[in-house]
């Protein structure tokens, strides 16, 4: 199968070469996937607004040699209230970068794909209890992975650390904006 759609989640996107993208998608039928987004930073794509980060859609891609290469996508949810709310962009990367950073590659995951869409809109959504909503999206998140147990574990913990710890490295979304408050 050489050309397939699938619905994701960018999470991650950085500049290639001229005039391309690699981008992170975090998918419903494939988990997290790499693809290439060829001639998407020209001022003339038309696929350049559907792959911003947090942008919810259907990608059309096809297989090539290395990474898939995009060749068409569907903007499904923006979640323009987020990105229009400064103080909803921080969690918003956070939850991008312990997706990234906890979920393996090439590997399906309907369920944690569900909870990265859901959480996003509830994000989006709600003007109170950001920290609350990023905190039960850190521990389903982790119970989902098999990182940590809720009947086990009853007690609170810090899940920010717990996390840095299984990836052995500091999460770098929330040092920078914490130094932009």
């Amino acid at each position: 199968m050489k050309n397939f759609k699938t619905e994701g989640v960018v999470i991650r996107r950085r500049n290639y070469k001229d005039q391309d993208r690699v981008l992170t998608i975090f998918t419903k039928t494939h988990g997290k996937i790499f693809v290439r987004g060829t001639g998407v930073r020209k001022i003339t794509s038309r696929r350049a607004g559907h792959i911003e980060l947090l942008n919810h859609g259907v990608f059309t891609l096809y297989q090539g040699n290395s990474y898939p290469i995009l060749t068409e996508a569907i903007t499904i949810n923006n979640f323009a209230e987020i990105k229009n709310n400064m103080d909803k962009i921080p969690p918003s990367y956070h939850l991008c970068e312990i997706v990234d950073g906890l979920c393996p590659e090439n590997q399906e995951n309907m369920e944690v794909f569900e909870l990265l869409v859901d959480t996003l809109d509830r994000l989006s959504d709600n003007q109170n209890n950001i920290e609350k909503i990023v905190a039960d999206f850190e521990v389903s998140l982790l119970s989902l992975l098999g990182y940590w147990n809720k009947q086990q574990f009853a007690q609170a913990f810090d899940s920010e650390q717990f996390i840095e710890n299984i990836l052995e490295r500091r999460l770098k979304s929330l040092r920078i904006f914490t130094k932009i408050n």
